[in-house]
This record gives structure tokens, sequence and C-alpha cells, in this order.
């Protein structure tokens, strides 16, 4: 099978996303072409090439593919679906945003957020807000498939894939990229985070965020997460929440304080290799899921944790 995987990147760097997407496109077939589409993004067409699985990497450079707008993208992945059997992306906002589109296009149905591959057409993906994994068994001529990327381990760059510049379609200009508003942190970036502590409604205020969450994520070199309770309460902005409505992570350490553990938070999370939390409730359904707990008034238990921390790094 012929796969073509879209890559992840802001035209200088290639996000990690690609990597793990990568792990999910080599299980479809041992022909995995990476389409790197952007404008003067040629730096990342050559990391791309190091992932180990790609047999090829096309690159499309063209001023009008800078922002990754779904129409222009659609319109330049069609066309070379031709030679290919499946279309994979990660299921991050650009990928959601893409290859929906991609897909009617191809008049086919799309295989979403997929964790696992059983076989080249067969996957399997949460649903009830991961309480349930449904097996999906696509007879498409042509799957077009989004890798939920916190279930694939990032592929290894050892490779060495040949770069072919392939020409760019038209600008089809149906829509324009006006301007963006990022956040600037000097934190890891939450969904690639190795290390995650998250506060929930219990934490009380953005105050208390800054004091007693921001300073253990500190010392550990950690991000900074938030339950849809502190999000919806004005604690943090939105682009920290983890859930099933939020970003899906899976650190190698999740610490909860104060989350009480809604479905749609465990949602996504419930995939992080080691889970910590603090609740004062011992009933709180987050120990359900939690390989360590703490039944401790965080108020008092995470000033302790800062300062043990500290005196371990000293």
């Amino acid at each position: 099978m012929a796969v073509l995987l879209l890559a992840e990147h802001n035209n200088k760097v290639l996000n990690d996303a690609t990597a793990k997407a990568m792990s999910a496109a080599s299980q479809l077939g041992s022909d995995v072409h990476v389409l790197v589409a952007g404008s003067e993004c040629g730096a990342v067409a050559e990391t791309a090439a190091k992932l180990d699985g790609a047999s090829k990497v096309l690159l499309a450079d063209a001023p009008h593919l800078d922002h990754a707008l779904a129409e222009e993208l659609a319109a330049l992945i069609v066309p070379l679906m031709a030679n290919y059997d499946a279309l994979v992306a990660p299921a991050t906002a650009n990928g959601k945003n893409i290859l929906p589109r991609a897909a009617a296009l191809l008049d086919v149905m799309q295989v979403s957020d997929i964790t696992s591959v059983v076989a080249p057409d067969t996957f399997e993906r949460p649903i009830y807000a991961g309480n349930a994994v449904q097996t999906v068994k696509c007879s498409q001529p042509k799957k077009v498939i989004t890798v939920r990327t916190a279930a694939f381990k990032a592929a290894e760059s050892t490779g060495a894939a040949t770069v072919e510049t392939i020409e760019s379609s038209a600008p089809l200009a149906k829509s324009a990229f006006e301007s963006a508003e990022l956040t600037q942190s000097d934190r890891p970036e939450l969904a690639s985070a190795k290390i995650i502590v998250s506060g929930g409604r219990g934490v009380g205020s953005g105050e208390n965020f800054e004091k007693l969450i921001e300073p253990v994520a500190d010392v550990l070199g950690a991000a900074v997460g938030a339950s849809r309770a502190a999000v919806d309460a004005g604690y943090v902005p939105n682009d920290m929440q983890v859930g099933q409505t939020g970003k899906v992570v899976a650190p190698d350490l999740y610490i909860a304080v104060g989350i009480s553990g809604a479905i749609q938070h465990l949602a996504g999370m419930k995939d992080s290799k080691i889970i910590v939390a603090i609740n004062k409730d011992s009933e709180a359904a987050i120990f359900q899921v939690a390989d360590y707990g703490l039944v401790a008034d965080l108020f008092e238990a995470m000033p302790a944790l800062e300062t043990e921390l500290r005196n371990l790094k000293s």
C-alpha cells in the first residue's frame, strides 16, 4: 500500500506530531511518502527525510502554501492521491482542518483519530469520550486517516529518504490568512511535553495557578495544563485545556492537581505513562486512573512538593 503522509510544520521546524503519525503510516504500508507543503520550507523537508519509514519526501514550496490553508492544501493533495492508497495526517488542528476537505473532494469517508492499526484496512479509534474503543474496517478505494498522536511513539530520525521538489497547484484564493495570535511561553508545548502539571477547579483562581501550579512545573521543566472546569472558570486560557474538547496528551508524567476526573478530562490524558493525582476528596474519580494518589489539601501539598523538588535539585 502506498501512503502519503502530510507533514505538520511551521515552515522552519517539523512538528513532532509528524514523527508519531509516521509510526502509524508505516504500519499501513512500506512505501510512505511525506508531503512537505509550505513556503521556504526546504529545511523541514530535509528533517522529514530523516524519519524512519519515509521512502521519499515531496516538497511543494510556494507562497500561497505558507499558512496551510485547507483549500490550498486540499487542491494540492487530491491530484497526488492518484498515486496513493491512503492519506494520513496527525489529528491536530491543521490535520482536522485539511483532511476532511481532501476526503470530500476524493468522495470518500474519513477515518478519524485512530489509536491503532489492526490491518491496512482496519483501525481502532476511541468513542464515547474514550470509554469504548471502536474497530473500523474501511472499504473505501482511498483511505483518509487522522492519527491520535498520543497513541503512537515517534519514529526515529535515522533515515535518509530522497527529497523531490514537485510543482504546486495554482492558488485558489478562496480564503486568505489574516493574522495569528500565538501564546508565547518558555515552557514546553503542551501537546508534546514529557511532563505536565495540570490544575482543576479546586485550584481556586488564576492567581493560585501562578502560586501553586507554575512553580512546580518550572522546577520539573514541565508544561502547565488545566481541566475544562478551570478554563471555564477563567483561571487560565483555553489553549491550556486538556481533555476531550481540549488537547489530548500522553506525557511520561502527568500530575493532576485539584482535578476531580470527569470523563471528558480523562479522555485527554489517560494514556499518560504515569499519572499522579492530588485531591482532598478520596472518592474523586481521578484516583481510579492514577498510578499514585495523594489525598491532601493542594494548598499545603503543592508548596511542600515544590520545596522537596528544589531540595533534590540543589
